[in-house]
């Protein structure tokens, strides 16, 4: 879509939302139109319709940016707590938007672009400086107080406290965020209730879409991330090939179980679906599952064939690898949801080989 289309959505948002502010693209900038209070060196005394140019790009991360100042301002309008002061040329040259684009450029120069980078600086880094006010200047005093308004020894507060010191860093800040960053850790997360192999097998025949039954098994029997159904192939089947372009690039995998395998015909046509990046196509799979009434989200099929990789026996650095991340994930995340049952089971399987390391004995 055109950035015209874009940004007559977004007006039609703000419209929607009696925002009362609009915004225009000028040249290959954006401003907003409202009507604002006279400014302090003007003469006039009711307010009137006027422009703020907010300097940034007329590109799409300028407009959602621009879409946050526009409801940003409307509501100071309405409290009557609107002041020129806090728009003043000065401070716009070193805004929070202004920074945020030259942070992207410099991303974007180092990486190629594609619907992995993409992702991941959505969501892993916009997220967060997208909260950051876009007119105002960007200072560690107001990073901070951002920082502080996530709740303590959390996972998005963790997030927070690490973009923003390197996104500081980068606008040549000295930000000690570190204080603030409290104590998670992927080992405190409650462990998820994973669904066991039986109910695995008999959910799978409740789907009546057999495309989108296929894709639930390639997930079941590959542990693949949601989005990766429709980045592999079966050529070397019985293993599967994730594609480049995915999160961690491409990787073989090994059923668990095989069996699975060669009877779920896994190799048919797989549900046509549209996304213009990995989180698109990982959305898609997350609302099938919940249109078909899955107890489960896709994810937790992905934690099944984690947990079962230990029961099979097969070493922590392999099965990490062929789940597409580090040995220090595997065993911080996963492990945690490994029961006492499961530990039972794979020293059965340890002690009922044959080829065992045997005591002396007297």
């Amino acid at each position: 879509m055109s950035i015209d289309g874009k940004l007559a959505q977004a007006n039609g948002r703000l419209k929607a939302g009696k925002v009362g502010v609009a915004i225009e693209v000028r040249g290959d900038r954006l401003c907003l139109r409202a009507v604002f209070p006279p400014k302090p060196e003007s003469l006039k005394v009711a307010p009137y319709q006027q422009r703020l140019s907010l300097h940034f790009h007329a590109n799409p991360t300028g407009l959602k940016l621009a879409e946050q100042e526009a409801r940003r301002i409307g509501s100071l309008l309405d409290s009557g707590k609107f002041d020129w002061h806090e728009f003043a040329k000065n401070n716009v040259q070193n805004s929070c938007a202004d920074w945020i684009t030259k942070y992207e450029q410099d991303y974007f120069a180092r990486r190629p672009r594609n619907p992995q980078t993409e992702t991941t600086w959505k969501s892993d880094y916009l997220k967060v400086l997208g909260e950051l006010p876009p007119a105002q200047s960007l200072s560690v005093e107001l990073c901070d107080r951002l920082i502080r308004t996530k709740a303590p020894d959390t996972r998005t507060r963790k997030r927070f406290v690490d973009v923003l010191t390197r996104f500081c860093l980068f606008a040549g800040l000295e930000p000690n965020f570190k204080p603030l960053k409290g104590q998670y850790s992927p080992k405190k997360v409650v462990p998820r209730t994973l669904p066991n192999d039986s109910q695995i097998t008999q959910l799978r025949f409740t789907i009546p879409n057999p495309e989108w039954q296929r894709a639930y098994s390639l997930i079941a029997v590959y542990g693949l991330r949601p989005h990766e159904v429709f980045l592999c192939n079966l050529d070397r089947f019985p293993l599967c090939e994730v594609a480049e372009g995915t999160k961690t690039g491409s990787r073989l995998i090994y059923p668990f179980y095989p069996e699975w395998a060669e009877a779920w015909d896994l190799k048919g046509t797989l549900p046509t679906v549209t996304g213009r990046d990995n989180t698109a196509l990982g959305q898609r799979v997350t609302h099938a599952f919940s249109r078909y009434g899955l107890p489960w989200p896709p994810y937790n099929l992905r934690h099944c064939w984690a947990v079962r990789s230990l029961e099979f026996g097969l070493d922590v650095s392999l099965a990490a690898a062929q789940m597409g991340h580090s040995v220090k994930v595997h065993c911080e995340i996963y492990h945690a949801w490994i029961t006492d049952d499961v530990h039972a089971r794979a020293y059965q399987i340890l002690m009922s080989n044959p080829n065992r390391p045997q005591p002396p004995m007297a």
